[in-house]
């Protein structure tokens, strides 16, 4: 019954805001400029019929998580390493600035001068997930509670057993919420990237090119499209996040 109702009043606040842009749309009076629901719908509907749209959601999906996963990846060794490694920290955190404090824009156009068009979305995405999974694991490591770690020297845990029942533990809330914070900075600088770097076969090069043609249903079709995806992955995320957290019960 509870599922229903929160299916429910999401539905009702999807139709809402659905009826605001229908709204809108029908008040300007111009569909090939500003297209409604319909418009969008049937556009959206035409290019799922096209093989060139599953291969460029397919490209960009691969690219994005590619990114994604070598940020977790590398993200995950740089906390551990700052963490228990003396000086690291400090050598590296003013690597871990530059990068936040860097336009992602700017970040794309300096690597499209060094890589192929293809590989620019996957090196934007890792390197604006990077900072986030890094801090964060980080942090949670230096917050292991102190007893915790006394205990584990008391009983003479071994290295693999501190890490499974102490560390783990510990560092898998912040770990994950980082994840799902990450995650949407991946697909959304990746698909920054392909736009900038006019990367073949991708989303981000036909929403490039459904402005630069003034073909705004396709327009707010790819970008339909990219909202879809970006859901569909938020959902599977936190899908995986909660089943391993009931089998670690």
């Amino acid at each position: 019954m509870k599922q229903m109702k929160d299916i429910l009043r999401r539905a009702l606040i999807g139709a809402f805001w659905i009826g605001v842009w229908w709204a809108i749309a029908l008040a300007v009076g111009l569909p090939k400029l500003l297209p409604g629901p319909k418009e969008t719908a049937l556009a959206f509907a035409r290019l799922c019929g096209t093989d060139t749209f599953w291969r460029s959601v397919g490209f960009t999906l691969l690219r994005v998580a590619m990114g994604y996963l070598l940020a977790v990846i590398a993200g995950a060794l740089l906390a551990a390493g700052c963490h228990w490694v003396k000086g690291l920290d400090a050598l590296l955190s003013p690597l871990r600035t530059v990068i936040r404090a860097t336009p992602v824009s700017s970040f794309i156009l300096l690597v499209w001068l060094w890589l192929k068009r293809a590989h620019v979305p996957v090196f934007i995405s890792f390197l604006m997930v990077l900072p986030i999974i890094w801090t964060a694991a980080q942090e949670a490591l230096g917050a292991v509670d102190g007893d915790l770690k006394e205990m584990a020297r008391m009983y003479r845990f071994s290295r693999w057993k501190k890490l499974r029942y102490l560390y783990a533990p510990s560092v898998r809330p912040a770990f994950m919420a980082a994840c799902m914070t990450g995650l949407g900075f991946a697909w959304k600088s990746g698909i920054a990237a392909e736009v900038i770097a006019l990367t073949p076969d991708s989303v981000g090069k036909h929403l490039s090119d459904a402005k630069n043609y003034l073909e705004y249903p396709d327009l707010f079709a790819w970008t339909l499209t990219v909202i879809l995806l970006s859901m569909a992955l938020e959902a599977g995320l936190k899908a995986l996040a909660r089943r391993r957290k009931e089998a670690g019960k």
